[in-house]
């Protein structure tokens, strides 16, 4: 895998592309949602939503990633809007989107939203042998020791 943090948080979104959701300036609690991610689109990714979610009214907003084998963690921070262009809504459809909406792409509830990415923290857990020595025996480990951390801008 790649040395550079943001190519593996790419790689490890694209094998599991679930995070929780929520609007930064709202009281409500993360959601679970599935991004749809376009290796050719730089800064944004895309939800299928419904016009009454929680994010639907859009505004500051974070996302939380975890890989599936919990050695990459993101929290990735940038603006919700609503996706009005129909080729985009067109080229994400899927049986899984349409599972969700018993009218298809004319379900009146339907929304689209994108997140116009900002910038994450990233952090990767990669301990090494001197780091894994350290956890085994009780020793005291620095976080360095542990993986990598980095701000990165999207």
């Amino acid at each position: 895998m790649s040395t550079d943090i943001r190519t593996k948080m790419w790689k490890a979104m694209a094998d599991s592309p679930n995070v929780m959701l929520s609007l930064t300036g709202s009281d409500e609690p993360s959601e679970p949602m599935h991004a749809q991610l376009d290796k050719d689109a730089h800064g944004e990714f895309w939800f299928y939503t419904t016009k009454s979610n929680r994010v639907a009214q859009g505004g500051k907003a974070m996302a939380h990633f975890v890989s599936k084998d919990h050695e990459i963690f993101a929290c990735i921070r940038g603006r919700l809007i609503h996706e009005t262009r129909q080729e985009i809504i067109d080229k994400y459809w899927s049986k899984h989107v349409a599972a969700w909406y018993d009218k298809g792409k004319d379900d009146p509830s339907l929304q689209m939203m994108r997140l116009e990415l900002d910038d994450a923290e990233i952090w990767t857990a990669d301990p090494g042998i001197k780091g894994m020595f350290k956890m085994m025996t009780g020793k005291s480990i620095e976080p360095d020791e542990m993986g990598e951390h980095k701000k990165v801008t999207l």
